[in-house]
């Protein structure tokens, strides 16, 4: 996950919500820059990227519910795999 906030911030809300993965604190917009995702507001859009381990992007979804993501991002990786662009773990 990027966020354009900064460390600070974005600690705070890991820890807030017990997030179990890292985020990219971005305040410099770098990263939001080249992904694209910087709206008009200078806030990065929720924009999921799938990348495979070769280091290309298979999928973009551009329209992220944050009520499903977590679903809806297992079902896109389940997708991915039975078509043999990433691998399932075991």
């Amino acid at each position: 996950m990027v966020s354009v906030d900064d460390l600070e911030l974005n600690t705070k809300f890991a820890k807030e919500h017990e997030a179990d993965f890292p985020i990219l604190a971005d305040p410099e917009k770098t990263v939001a820059n080249a992904y694209g995702v910087l709206g008009p507001s200078g806030l990065a859009r929720r924009w999921t990227f799938y990348i495979g381990g070769d280091g290309k992007i298979l999928y973009i979804e551009k329209k992220v519910a944050p009520a499903t993501a977590g679903d809806d991002l297992a079902a896109k990786l389940g997708e991915l795999a039975d078509k043999g662009l990433i691998k399932r773990k075991k």
